[in-house]
């Protein structure tokens, strides 16, 4: 009889899974996005959606057309994630990547999009922490964001 009261007080398999899920943490993330193109920035944001992950939500996009304004976003702002379109015109997101992380102290981990999948050295180059080539995947690009916000944004 004792055996059934104790299994009871700690409850069933089904509702300690379910508390557990419920006391899971939820990483927010703000991410800044940087395309000279607005369609790229709609096809990032509709990819990645509010929602990358169970455990990851995104709070807040900020959009920036030019790498001047990046540059300012990122002197000024704090941001959790930062993706720079590889293919912009001007200034490229992977040049953009590197002048950041050589310039900014504690600089966010940053996503490049890149050209193509043969790009992967120029993305090491620009010392990016993760890249996601043209055309987008979202399931790359979710994961992309999911990885990093896992790796170093505080939880809820």
């Amino acid at each position: 009889m004792t055996a059934s009261n104790d299994s009871a007080a700690q409850g069933t398999p089904t509702e300690i899974a379910t508390i557990a899920a419920s006391t899971k943490r939820v990483a927010q993330v703000s991410v800044l996005l940087y395309s000279d193109d607005f369609t790229t920035r709609d096809a990032v944001r509709a990819a990645v959606g509010r929602r990358p992950a169970k455990d990851v939500e995104v709070i807040r996009w900020h959009e920036c057309a030019t790498a001047d304004a990046v540059i300012s976003s990122v002197d000024s702002e704090r941001f959790d994630i930062l993706v720079l379109d590889g293919e912009a015109a001007k200034v490229g997101g992977l040049g953009l990547a590197r002048q950041l992380k050589n310039e900014i102290f504690e600089c966010p981990p940053i996503i490049v999009l890149t050209g193509r999948p043969q790009d992967s050295w120029l993305a090491a180059w620009s010392q990016a922490d993760l890249a996601v080539p043209h055309p987008l995947d979202p399931i790359a690009l979710t994961s992309a964001i999911a990885t990093l916000a896992r790796a170093g944004v505080p939880t809820a």
